[in-house]
Formats: C-alpha cells, sequence, structure tokens
C-alpha cells in the first residue's frame, strides 16, 4: 500500500489524459482507492479479514479515515462490517450479477453506437493504442494489467461516445462481474479472445457501421460474463 502522511490530504500523480497537475485526495479516498483495487483485483480475496488498525498503521494514519474507507467499501457491497468482532471482504453476490448484465449491456450498446457515429481518426488511435497494450500484455501473461487495459477500452469508448460520465456508472455496476472475471482471465486463450473481439468492435467503430458495432459489443459482453455455477464450483468460498 502506498505511504500517507498523517495529515488530512495526499497528493497523488495526474491519472492519464488528466491536467499535467496534482491531484488532491483526502486519505481517506487513498485508502479507499487502494482497498478497492485489492478487492476487485483479488489481491484481497473474499473472506479476508481485515484489520483496521493494521491498515492506519500502513499508512501511516489514525483509524478515522481507515474506518471511513471501509464503510464506503461496505457501501458498494465489497466488505462486510460485523461490529464488535471483524471487517471481512465480502464474497461476490451471485445474485447481483444477473442485474448487472443487463445495465451493462443497455449502456455500453448505447455508448458503442455513438461512438460509432462520431469517431475520429485520433479516436481509432486512441483504441489502436490500447489494443496494443493489450497483445503486449496477454503475450507476457499479465492478467491485472490486460485487466487496466480491458478497462480503458471500454472507457475510451464512452468519451468518444461523449457520455463519460456513463462509465462512472458502469464502475458501480459492474463491480461485481469484475471480480468474478478476475477468476476467469487465466483461462487458456481467454485473453487472446478478448483482444480480438475488441479488434472487431474497433473496426465496426472505425467504419462508422453502427449496427456491427453494436452487434460486436453485444457478443464481447456476453462472452465477458462469466460462468457463475462453473466458478461456484470451482471457488464456493467467494460467492454467496
Amino acid at each position: 500500500m502506498r505511504q500517507a502522511s498523517g495529515s488530512e490530504a495526499i497528493d497523488f500523480p495526474p491519472m492519464t489524459e488528466r491536467p499535467a497537475k496534482l491531484r488532491r485526495v483526502t486519505t481517506a479516498d487513498a485508502i479507499f482507492n487502494q482497498l478497492y483495487a485489492d478487492i476487485v483485483s483479488l489481491r484481497m480475496p473474499p473472506g479476508m479479514s481485515l484489520q483496521e488498525k493494521k491498515i492506519a498503521e500502513e499508512f501511516g494514519v489514525s483509524r478515522t479515515p481507515v474506518r471511513e474507507a471501509l464503510l464506503r467499501l461496505a457501501e458498494g457491497g465489497l466488505v462486510d462490517i460485523y461490529p464488535q468482532s471483524a471487517t471481512v471482504v465480502s464474497r461476490v453476490p451471485v445474485s447481483a450479477i444477473p442485474e448487472a448484465v443487463v445495465v451493462r449491456k443497455a449502456l455500453e450498446t448505447t455508448t458503442v453506437e455513438a461512438a460509432t457515429r462520431g469517431a475520429t481518426p485520433a479516436d481509432i488511435q486512441r483504441l489502436d493504442m490500447i489494443i496494443s497494450r493489450q497483445k503486449s500484455l496477454a503475450s507476457l501473461g499479465d492478467t491485472s494489467g490486460f485487466h487496466e487495459e480491458d478497462e480503458a477500452f471500454h472507457e475510451a469508448i464512452t468519451r468518444i461516445a461523449g457520455y463519460p460520465g456513463i462509465w462512472t456508472i458502469l464502475k458501480t455496476v459492474k463491480v461485481q462481474i469484475d471480480r468474478a472475471r478476475r477468476l476467469t482471465l487465466p483461462a487458456l486463450g481467454r485473453m487472446d479472445n478478448v483482444v480480438r473481439e475488441h479488434i472487431v468492435i474497433r473496426d465496426a467503430i472505425a467504419g462508422h457501421d453502427v449496427e456491427a458495432a453494436r452487434e460486436a459489443m453485444l457478443h464481447h459482453l456476453s462472452a465477458v460474463i462469466p460462468d457463475v455455477a462453473e466458478l461456484r464450483t470451482r471457488y464456493p468460498d467467494y460467492f454467496c
């Protein structure tokens, strides 16, 4: 985890494509962001105990911002807090996945259609760069980096469409899907399949073929949704 000072705010480097200036975030935000990333990536697997005191020590802060971050994670369904007992990383709720799938398909077909109508050569170049990075990461077997570029690809489409706020909604909606998907990426050939599906989407956008883009996105999203029943059999302690 990143070290933070005991003050109420810390400076983080600017994110990709943001203006070249420091982004001001609170200590609680920094802790939340780090724990969120660790939970979604399964570096902190379902059922893992989270000790408030230990997290505070690692960040070099009091327990107050840690408690605030944990409460936000609980609100998002990523941790379970048992007062006077324990705080643990929540299991993936199977019941939440079907609805998330419906929402994701509805929103992402909308954004890909809009992106296809208005994409510029610079937009296509942006998608090409992401796909190129994905190819490299797939060849290295870097599932974590690959997932980050997968996110970048879909986020880029929402920005090309002119609806960047939709990505913020989607990140919240699909968080449980993302946790389950992390268990599928190590499967042989899965990353290569994702790259091929992204290329089909990219080509449809570049050709301004709205119907083809919509169908390609629907096919892709249907393929990336994990087989929860099979995963639940393999990882019974990860799901509820």
